[in-house]
């Protein structure tokens, strides 16, 4: 007997357009156009070919190609474009400076960088690889990768992938120090949307809105795994509170990925979901239980979700009935996927006790672009994320933040979260977040920015200190409209600490 099979043999595309080639593939919002599979994947394969004439990928190259591009249906034609040819994509902030673009250029080396027209200016200054446009250039160095005819043919040799090959670099978004260059494989992404689905729930009529930026996992993951459940991809380029309402209405969308910042905003303007809507996959950032409550309130149908770019989207998820039975979890594993809370010493730690999270399982990275990240991140349970948290007796998970925003005042462990939520319970308070400030005293005291309206600083301790111990109560408090955010909607808290020194 030969050896069996491993599936996929080439980008996920390909086989769901041999399954069901007639099913509705993609819907762009912006221009109300509708692709079946086998339309995107003609459009795929004409791109795959322009790709093909206008790059050289040697042998010693890192066959690496940047996209720097907007959330659009283009972007992700290019996306399977790329993986047809059998190159790594590396999905790059819209929002980068020059500075910021050319370092993360610099770690991965590509042999093309695409970009669209708002960024076009950006790619030329920065880039020392060729440069393409998914527009129409207004740079006669940029090549435009638009088709020069209707059928822009195929691609002379279609690559045949593995599960271990690297099919995306993500930059982690994180709030202090560089992003790190996250490896990962095809395998990661099938086994992410394999327990996603098990979790979830798929039917064949669903249709999911990436409103998100295709950067972050929450906005590429989607493109992944529509083509892997042959459901509809719905794109919609940015989001805007009151257009995302009506999309999600008038498109029947069944499923969306959202971070709490935005479904805050749907909630401020009174959105009330159609009944199409099955799932809010919420994740990003941790959500307030008073937004939680919210949510449930007005009957939407929110997961509340932890999940890392080394784990290529979700690492748990609770059901609506979790999150109203057990506020603040973000539910047990995703099948395939192992969580471990251990101590200090490496050791794991009984349900109940407070750790760092520790995950494993086919979603997990790899590894990072370099050895010595990869080295320090792993250890005997798996990749060690720098979260703190606690599981009960039947592993639901409690997320309380990261490790490094532990507090230690006076010698006593305070975790932001703990403090945040307490003040968040307060009528007038919407949003809260806790940071350490040094002290010559104490070491660190404990800070806080508070968005609330009508009431006062010290309203806001008085309530605090009734339910806090004296040594978690903030020291330091100030009032805002809005709290800093990086671009995933996680609390900019190098931000919040300026603000507050």
């Amino acid at each position: 007997m030969g050896e069996p099979i491993e599936w996929p043999t080439s980008d996920v595309l390909s086989h769901r357009t041999a399954a069901t080639p007639d099913r509705t593939g993609v819907v762009d919002v912006a221009t109300d156009r509708e692709w079946t599979y086998r339309e995107f994947d003609s459009v795929v394969s004409g791109l795959a070919a322009r790709l093909e004439r206008l790059v050289e990928m040697d042998s010693d190259s890192q066959r690496r190609v940047g996209l720097l591009a907007s959330t659009r249906p283009e972007i992700f034609s290019t996306l399977f474009a790329c993986w047809r040819l059998g190159y790594t994509v590396v999905p790059l902030d819209t929002q980068l400076t020059s500075n910021e673009l050319a370092t993360r250029l610099d770690r991965i080396d590509p042999a093309l960088l695409v970009c669209e027209g708002g960024t076009e200016e950006t790619a030329l200054t920065t880039a020392t690889c060729p440069v393409v446009s998914l527009d129409t250039p207004a740079d006669e160095r940029v090549e435009s990768l638009q088709p020069r005819k209707p059928n822009g043919g195929e691609p002379e040799e279609i690559a045949r992938w593995h599960r271990g090959d690297t099919a995306v670099v993500m930059f982690t978004s994180g709030t202090t120090g560089q992003p790190k260059g996250v490896r990962l494989t095809l395998g990661n992404l099938v086994a992410s949307a394999t327990g996603s689905a098990f979790r979830l729930g798929v039917s064949r009529g669903d249709r999911w809105l990436d409103c998100l930026p295709a950067y972050h996992m929450g906005g590429l993951a989607p493109a992944v795994r529509c083509s892997l459940y042959g459901t509809t991809l719905v794109v919609q380029q940015t989001f805007e509170a009151d257009r995302v309402a009506d999309t999600l209405a008038s498109y029947g969308v069944t499923v969306v990925s959202l971070v709490p910042t935005q479904l805050k905003r749907l909630l401020d303007n009174d959105w009330t979901p159609a009944e199409p809507l099955e799932t809010v996959l919420l994740g990003g950032a941790p959500a307030s239980t008073d937004l939680l409550d919210r949510a449930l309130e007005a009957g939407v149908p929110v997961y509340p979700t932890y999940g890392m770019t080394e784990t290529a989207s979700q690492v748990t998820t609770a059901t609506p009935a979790d999150a109203a039975a057990y506020p603040g979890t973000v539910g047990q594993p995703l099948v395939t996927t192992t969580v471990t809370v251990v101590a200090g010493d490496g050791t794991r730690v009984e349900a109940g006790e407070t750790g760092e999270l520790v995950v494993d399982g086919p979603t997990v990275t790899p590894g990072y672009l370099d050895d010595a990240t990869t080295e320090r991140a792993f250890g005997e349970f798996g990749l060690h994320t720098g979260d703190v948290g606690y599981r009960d007796e039947d592993g639901r998970l409690w997320v309380l933040g990261r490790a490094d925003d532990t507090i230690i005042t006076g010698g006593e462990n305070v975790h932001p979260s703990e403090v945040e939520s307490v003040l968040c319970d307060h009528p007038a308070v919407t949003d809260a977040a806790v940071v350490g400030l040094a002290d010559e005293e104490w070491g660190e005291r404990i800070g806080a920015l508070v968005v609330a309206d009508e009431v006062t600083t010290t309203d806001i301790e008085s309530f605090a200190r009734e339910r806090l111990a004296d040594y978690k109560v903030p020291k330091t408090l100030s009032l805002t409209s809005a709290l800093p955010r990086t671009a995933s909607g996680t609390v900019d808290r190098d931000s919040v600490r300026t603000r507050l020194e």
